[in-house]
């Protein structure tokens, strides 16, 4: 596969995100026009003792050297075998696993590391491999994250529609797009906890039988304790303007711990309230004015109670799913990195400075299996984007 080809590309894109529920595969064909197909889409588990180890890890357990090495590799040998499962490809572009992430402050760099290493996948696989997309950001003095705006800019402006896409992965984030939108209009940064707090809970209600609340159940049981929410609403970090991100290290177990004075279901029932009334703050807060409509994606698009909450809260706006608009919501973090991965090797951007508080539009990622090729976290000094497509 040549650098920066402008043919179209069959291409894997992989993530597990921060509830740790699995690694997302999609297999995409990318046009030169970012016109995106849907191939293949699957979602395959951890083995059980690895998952545990990485929420260990993401909960502050120790690691030694030798155990952080061999965990890394293991991890990569999950995505490897995701992607062999998937079928022929030309690249593969993997976000990996966040264990640790920390912003960006006015005096110091971010640091985020993602374990599952791109050379063990590509040597896995035989597939050129692009990973470690937010080191190139990170060092241009971004969050490095949320990546994905860029993507649901080029996959789902509308030219007369303003809407937010909203995911729904352990951490919530969200992209504003005006109608119509030119890159430099786009707007996201994390909304907070999304299944993150809801999936701790569950784990630790069940004894470890559950990782999650299914349609979201148990919550519809029981009472949110609203002041209990409103208090949490107050923390520092939704006050923060925008560019900003977070991670379980600011959104886990202590929010559990506080409920222990509720029932099961009266626990579930207020951090999913929580969730909800922090995008719903969020979007006040921090948005120029209210979308026309809302697509979720991401697991939590699946739980009918949370989603009920949003559309309880936001009326009269729509809450839609990213499906509804041709864009499936449960891969569409997969297909991200997909395309990401392609610009990486057509040597485009693939942050937006605004959303991500970069001094610069990088190329992001990393790229292993191809001697010589890809730029690695090159700077693009005055580089435009283009190419929005209606959807």
């Amino acid at each position: 596969m040549p650098v920066g080809s402008l043919e179209s590309l069959r291409v894997i894109g992989l993530i597990s995100g921060t509830s740790v529920d699995g690694i997302d595969a999609a297999l995409v064909e990318v046009a030169p026009n970012w016109q995106i197909k849907l191939l293949a889409g699957e979602t395959f588990a951890y083995p059980p003792a690895l998952r545990q180890q990485i929420l260990e890890v993401c909960d502050g357990a120790a690691l030694t050297l030798v155990d952080l090495a061999a965990l890394d590799d293991a991890i990569a040998a999950e995505f490897a075998r995701a992607a062999r499962r998937l079928g022929p490809a030309d690249l593969i572009g993997s976000h990996g696993q966040t264990v640790y992430h920390r912003p960006a402050t006015a005096q110091s760099l971010g640091y985020s590391l993602q374990l599952g290493r791109g050379e063990v996948i590509a040597r896995q696989t035989g597939l050129p491999t692009v990973s470690n997309f937010r080191a190139a950001d990170i060092a241009a003095g971004g969050q490095g994250a949320p990546l994905v705006p860029l993507v649901d800019w080029l996959l789902l402006t509308h030219p007369q529609k303003r809407r937010c896409v909203q995911n729904l992965g352990g951490i919530g984030n969200v992209t504003w797009l005006d109608a119509g939108a030119a890159a430099a209009d786009v707007r996201g940064w994390d909304t907070g906890p999304a299944n993150v707090l809801l999936d701790l809970a569950v784990q630790q209600l069940s004894g470890g039988k559950l990782t999650y609340d299914a349609d979201g159940q148990w919550a519809a049981q029981g009472t949110p304790d609203l002041a209990r929410v409103q208090a949490w609403l107050e923390a520092d970090y939704f006050h923060i303007p925008p560019p900003k991100s977070t991670g379980r290290e600011l959104f886990g177990l202590a929010y559990v711990e506080q409920c222990q004075d509720l029932s099961a279901a009266d626990t579930l029932a207020t951090l999913t309230e929580f969730t909800a009334r922090s995008i719903v703050h969020s979007y006040q807060s921090f948005l120029p004015t209210l979308p026309d409509e809302v697509l979720l994606c991401g697991g939590g698009s699946r739980n009918p109670t949370l989603r009920a909450r949003l559309q309880a809260l936001l009326a009269p706006v729509p809450i839609l799913t990213t499906d509804a608009v041709g864009l499936p919501s449960d891969f569409k973090e997969a297909i991200a990195f997909a395309v990401l991965a392609c610009r990486h090797m057509r040597g485009e951007p693939g942050n937006l400075p605004q959303v991500t508080g970069a001094n610069r539009p990088v190329i992001l990622g990393q790229v292993h299996g191809i001697e010589g090729a890809g730029v690695e976290g090159a700077g693009v000094e005055g580089a435009e984007i283009e190419g929005a497509a209606d959807t």
